[in-house]
């Protein structure tokens, strides 16, 4: 009897990885059809936190090297547990040998977090992480602004060069590729583009109405590095309240251009002149 007790105990506080798994199979299949991405770490370097203590703002990142050979056609960011799962969408406008990124995110719980590459052959490597929240419900918490202030500064950006890496290079800069004849691109600088929109999921209430408010969000972000298309992002009710995101520009780029429209149409755009460049 108190063998079958502790089994059934056990059952009871291990049932994440099972629960993950059958529901990253429907996932795939609902995303992908009948690929399946190859799990590997020399392609995919997936950054994120073991454990969120801000869960509808965690920084959610990944570094992409192409296998010798291949080119990297389009990311994209799944959180198993999300509403809705594929949090963002990066396609790039010219395949890339290399590419990196990250964004803050909303983790709505306990959930598996995955990055898939599709290269420009239609295969597909993935990396992912089990991460832990400190709560759940993160898509349905209180806005952090009030609804009304956050249409005042609506679609507001800003840009900024991010301070050298330790070894004074660029995210990219630091990697090695995975063929010697091939190496990664070096002659980049990341860049972060801040978004003023709360990113409203749907499932938040006023807290002075008590009325759910009406879902809005980053739909669309394309990117430029001068007169050259870089990526369009795609995003989500995952994207966090005043979303960040971090990319890599070219080295010698001299102005990025943002445009930026969200769920109701409203459309943004923005040139900005680096200096430097």
């Amino acid at each position: 009897m108190r063998s079958g007790i502790l089994a059934a105990a056990f059952a009871i506080l291990v049932p994440i990885p099972v629960f993950a798994d059958n529901t990253w199979d429907d996932l795939r299949a609902e995303i992908f059809g009948d690929a399946v991405p190859v799990v590997s770490a020399d392609v995919v370097g997936l950054d994120v936190p073991y454990r969120t203590y801000e869960d509808p703002r965690t920084e959610i990142g990944a570094t992409i090297t192409a296998p010798f050979g291949e080119f990297i056609k389009s990311v994209q960011l799944i959180i198993d547990d999300n509403p809705m799962p594929v949090a963002a969408v990066f396609d790039l406008a010219e395949p890339q040998r290399v590419f990196s990124f990250s964004g803050t995110m909303r983790i709505n719980g306990p959930s598996m977090v995955r990055v898939v590459a599709t290269m420009n052959d239609g295969k597909l490597y993935m990396q992912e992480s089990f991460v832990k929240t400190s709560g759940v419900g993160a898509c349905a918490a209180p806005p952090g602004t009030d609804p009304v202030e956050a249409l005042a500064t609506l679609g507001t950006m800003n840009f900024l060069l991010l301070p050298d890496q330790a070894d004074g290079k660029s995210i990219l800069a630091s990697l090695k590729s995975t063929s010697d004849a091939e190496p990664a691109t070096a002659d980049t600088r990341t860049a972060q583009l801040d978004i003023d929109h709360p990113s409203h999921s749907g499932m938040q209430m006023d807290q002075i109405t008590l009325l759910f408010i009406p879902m809005r969000y980053v739909e669309t972000v394309h990117v430029k590095a001068d007169d050259k298309a870089l990526f369009t992002l795609t995003g989500s009710i995952s994207l966090s309240e005043n979303p960040a995101i971090k990319f890599e520009i070219p080295q010698d780029s001299v102005g990025v251009g943002v445009k930026m429209t969200d769920t109701e149409g409203a459309t943004f755009e923005e040139t900005f002149t680096l200096q430097g460049g």
